[in-house]
């Protein structure tokens, strides 16, 4: 058909005929080239079956009078597991309910023969999974993120249950991250992990240059309790995206809810039809972990988790030469300037100080207000601390263990000056079973007092005055963390001086972690806070080797030759000198001196 027919085929069609069509064919079309998916990225369904004892109505059947991973010693020989070979040597994993403590299950703890046979099962399934294309990893990311989407509710039971942290807390930092992380990784992974073009210069000008990344092999990450299923699956995304296989050690702590998200990965792996040893859990007590960090053939460690322990884990890796990435503590700051709405963000700072129960590490820990502002920040925040319910506005402590320090610093505070407002203790067993402790709001803190220095990781909301801007950059960066804070006042210039100022990894203005709801961004911080970036870009390439690669532009044409005058064995040396400096004349010198260098490679 013609053009010319086509277009008298459309003027005799009715007006309204015409709008309708242009409303069906351009939203088509535009699905069609921007939106469709490629059908070999379709996501499959997997099973995964959320355990009885993540059911709100599960009571379990052993109490435990002062738990800990060690719970075991205590019990019945009975309760371990029979799948695993019970020597003398064998070591056991208790892990419990923090809401109850109630035992959840007994884990035979991996040997370093164990683990060291792991790595060589990573080592093989790597070896297949670094040639899947894009868009196979994308599709087993999209089966990660459509399972997300669907067992929402039992992926945050199982976090509940081991953390005792409340269901809306889990969906903030263990279901919008993770969805977030994958939605990010599933769109940008392959646009800043494939081959990169690089600038070249006139000396190289018969060249072409570009960046590639390559999966490192087998990686490895060691996380943290406070977030069991976020910390676990991030690592796993960008090491699946990278083409790496992981080894991934969760806290023993959440070792329960750690194995049951380890297998549905597994299974999603198996079921989009690859090994499903690309992805493997750790399960396995301090002793033991040196296996793991210590074994030459990791090529990367993501730690997330105490400084104290990061310390351990980086030294180890460094014996073999393995690079770490550590992300430790934090003391976060929000700056309440004197500009700052108190009405409209008082509900943001009791988020920021007791989501998951303050251990967040992005939760803030010092609220340095300036002087005309605290009593009315007090006002404000002193009725809703004292308003806090345990267990449905404020989950429990990952262990008992935690309580006592915490009491012990705000002792030494209150005999140092401070006085605490609401809470401070633990509460007995007698009022709940569980370990909790009281949503806690202390005042007159002063920058010098332990416990604006040490990290808290509780329930804890510190308030401290000062009498400037200047007086609260100096006490924000007066401690040794530096991971991330957050700035509050309507005057842009004043907020951005803090954001300039403040010595930390992140910080946002009137908003607090919200850096990591945005995966494009780097996250991590500096000084004892830890140093490398996961996340964004640069958590995905840091995963990767970077090879810079050169190659001819007009390949078998135009080649790179020694000029006679540099060639081995030089016979005249002032000669060769000249024609050096000439060189670099030509290409970098003035234009006034262009003639003169001119000659210096020619004569």
């Amino acid at each position: 058909m013609s053009l010319l027919s086509i277009e008298t085929l459309v003027s005799q069609l009715p007006p309204n005929t015409i709008k309708t069509l242009l409303l069906v064919l351009v939203p088509t079309a535009i699905w069609y080239l921007f939106i469709r998916q490629d059908p070999t990225e379709k996501p499959v369904t997997f099973e995964w079956k959320v355990p009885p004892e993540a059911s709100p109505e599960w009571q379990g059947q052993v109490k435990l009078s002062s738990p800990s991973i060690d719970s075991h010693l205590d019990l019945s020989s009975s309760l371990l597991p029979t799948l695993s070979p019970i020597t003398p040597e064998r070591q056991f994993i208790t892990t419990w309910s923090p809401t109850t403590n109630t035992l959840l299950s007994i884990f035979p703890s991996m040997s370093p023969n164990e683990i060291r046979e792991a790595i060589t099962r990573a080592e093989e399934a790597q070896k297949g999974w670094k040639e899947t294309t894009w868009a196979q990893r994308r599709k087993v990311l999209r089966s990660l993120l459509k399972w997300v989407e669907r067992d929402m509710d039992g992926i945050v039971q199982v976090a509940c249950r081991d953390t005792g942290k409340t269901m809306v807390d889990a969906a903030f930092g263990e279901i919008l991250t993770t969805c977030e992380k994958l939605r990010w990784t599933i769109e940008n992974g392959e646009k800043y992990l494939k081959d990169e073009p690089r600038g070249t210069n006139l000396l190289l000008a018969h060249k072409k240059s570009w960046v590639r990344y390559e999966p490192l092999g087998v990686v490895a990450g060691v996380v943290s309790w406070n977030y069991p299923f976020h910390n676990l699956i991030s690592p796993i995304i960008s090491a699946l995206m990278t083409g790496n296989s992981i080894l991934l050690k969760p806290s023993e702590l959440v070792l329960w809810s750690s194995t049951h998200y380890i297998l549905a990965i597994r299974s999603c792996l198996s079921e989009c039809g690859f090994d499903p040893d690309v992805v493997q859990g750790v399960y396995t007590r301090a002793e033991s972990v040196e296996a793991l960090t210590g074994d030459e053939r990791l090529g990367h460690i993501t730690f997330i988790g105490s400084e104290r322990v990061g310390q351990k884990v980086a030294l180890k890796a460094a014996e073999v030469g393995t690079p770490v990435l550590l992300e430790l503590g934090g003391k976060d700051p929000c700056i309440i300037l004197e500009s700052a709405d108190l009405g409209f963000f008082q509900h943001t700072w009791m988020r920021a100080a007791f989501q998951a129960a303050g251990q967040n590490c992005i939760g803030t820990e010092r609220f340095l207000v300036h002087a005309s502002l605290y009593p009315s920040v007090l006002s404000l925040v002193t009725p809703m601390v004292k308003s806090l319910r345990l267990g449905t506005d404020v989950g429990a402590m990952v262990s008992p263990a935690l309580l006592p320090r915490l009491e012990e610093l705000i002792d030494e505070a209150v005999k140092e000056g401070a006085e605490v407002i609401v809470g401070g203790k633990k509460v007995s067993e007698e009022e709940k079973e569980g370990s909790w402790f009281e949503p806690t709001l202390i005042v007159g803190v002063k920058e010098d007092m332990r416990i604006a220095r040490e990290e808290l990781f509780a329930p804890i909301m510190l308030v401290m005055s000062v009498s400037s801007t200047t007086e609260a950059i100096k006490i924000a960066n007066g401690t040794r963390y530096g991971l991330g804070a957050s700035v509050f006042g309507r005057n842009k210039e004043e907020c951005r001086r803090c954001v300039r100022e403040l010595r930390c990894g992140m910080v946002c203005t009137n908003d607090f972690g919200v850096f990591y709801l945005n995966q494009s961004l780097p996250f991590g911080g500096t000084k004892s806070s830890g140093h490398g970036r996961f996340a964004g870009p640069e958590g995905l390439r840091g995963l990767c080797n970077l090879k810079a690669i050169t190659e001819d532009r007009f390949h078998g044409i135009i080649q790179t030759g020694i000029p006679p005058r540099l060639r081995y064995p030089i016979k005249d040396a002032d000669g060769a000198w000249r024609f050096v400096k000439g060189l670099v004349g030509v290409v970098y010198g003035s234009w006034s001196g262009v003639g003169k260098a001119i000659a210096g490679l020619v004569w």
